[in-house]
């Protein structure tokens, strides 16, 4: 009997390499590479060191091995939110979303079907976006990886709603991803911008999505998915719903019904890390509207993957399967996806 497949919809990648991105998009202060082994690097910004990564960032062999420890069927690739350029200028965000996107088709199909491609698009640049997307899911990428907001223009900004509508258009799923959050000396401790900036950032786009009416104007067809749980929306959507009814002249914005009216328009991700966040997740969102996530191969992400999942004790069987891969199968390919069965795209899962 084939058993219901395991998709991680939350994952990350960094190439082995890159071309010099001063030389080849204008500009200075651009994120590299320093190879200190076969098996670690440091990501650099202006010549600095900013995170250290290990091969599994961009070796597929050693993805599939970590995947099969977890009994994972599929990753969602995404790239990892620093190579976004939201800060740039819309041609340069254009160049360097083009760079990223193709190193990652050259990693993916290494695995093809087990390593699904999602791609970057300048997102300052809405006319821009939509082409880079085009042209992506034109050569193999199976959907987009977006950040929370461009500088202070969150998601119901005018040309990210056209972005939005343009994937609604085309059936290109969706995540948003948290980034660039702030900064000072309260949250420079304990990984604060992690710990509480993440979960505030996700959040917040989605009160934006929500208040600024973007829900009410793109279509319904628009498959979107936040990382990390949604943030904090799940344990404040009650304190959101009261501020609409109390303070509607202030809070309700263009929105036409109240936040948790919204809940079935988008999906969250698993990476909550306890069975108690995921119940009041599930009971928030619905057992259809969470999907596993990790945010492999970074050390503050699930392992082994889908744990949480695995040992929650509220979840019956049909709603554990969903979660594990019966959701994400929906996301990536609609509604006329399998709930489960083979896979993803023929991936066989027996």
């Amino acid at each position: 009997m084939a058993r219901p497949p395991v998709v991680d919809i939350h994952t990350h990648l960094v190439p082995r390499g890159w071309p010099d991105l001063a030389a080849a998009c204008g500009g200075t202060g651009w994120p590299s590479l320093r190879i200190d082994s076969e098996r670690e690097a440091m990501l650099m910004v202006g010549g600095q060191p900013w995170r250290p990564v290990r091969s599994p960032a961009w070796d597929p062999a050693a993805r599939l091995a970590d995947m099969a420890a977890d009994g994972v069927d599929v990753q969602v690739v995404s790239p990892t939110p620093l190579f976004f350029s939201y800060d740039r200028p819309g041609p340069q965000a254009a160049k360097v979303a083009r760079i990223f996107n193709d190193l990652t088709l050259e990693v993916t199909q290494r695995a093809p079907g087990r390593l699904v491609p999602f791609c970057q698009v300048p997102l300052q640049d809405a006319e821009a976006a939509c082409a880079e997307l085009d042209r992506c899911l034109a050569a193999g990428h199976a959907g987009v990886e977006i950040g929370n907001h461009v500088g202070d223009r969150d998601l119901d900004d005018p040309g990210v709603v056209t972005f939005l509508q343009h994937c609604a258009a085309v059936g290109a799923p969706v995540f948003v991803h948290p980034w660039d959050m702030p900064t000072g000396p309260r949250l420079e401790r304990w990984m604060a911008r992690w710990l509480t900036g993440m979960p505030a950032e996700t959040h917040l786009s989605i009160m934006a999505m929500i208040l600024g009416g973007v829900f009410d104007r793109v279509p319904e067809s628009l498959r979107i998915c936040f990382a990390h749980g949604g943030g904090s929306f799940a344990f404040w959507a009650g304190r959101a719903d009261n501020a609409w009814h109390r303070r509607g002249d202030l809070v309700r914005g263009q929105s036409q019904r109240p936040p948790s009216a919204y809940v079935d328009r988008f999906l969250v991700d698993s990476v909550v890390f306890s069975p108690p966040a995921l119940r009041l997740l599930v009971d928030t969102m619905g057992a259809d509207r969470v999907l596993v996530g990790s945010d492999y191969p970074y050390p503050l992400g699930e392992r082994p993957v889908g744990a949480v999942v695995r040992r929650a004790d509220f979840l019956d069987d049909g709603q554990r399967a969903a979660l594990l891969g019966g959701n994400a199968l929906r996301f990536l390919d609609g509604p006329a996806a399998p709930a489960w069965g083979p896979g993803w795209r023929g991936i066989d899962t027996v």
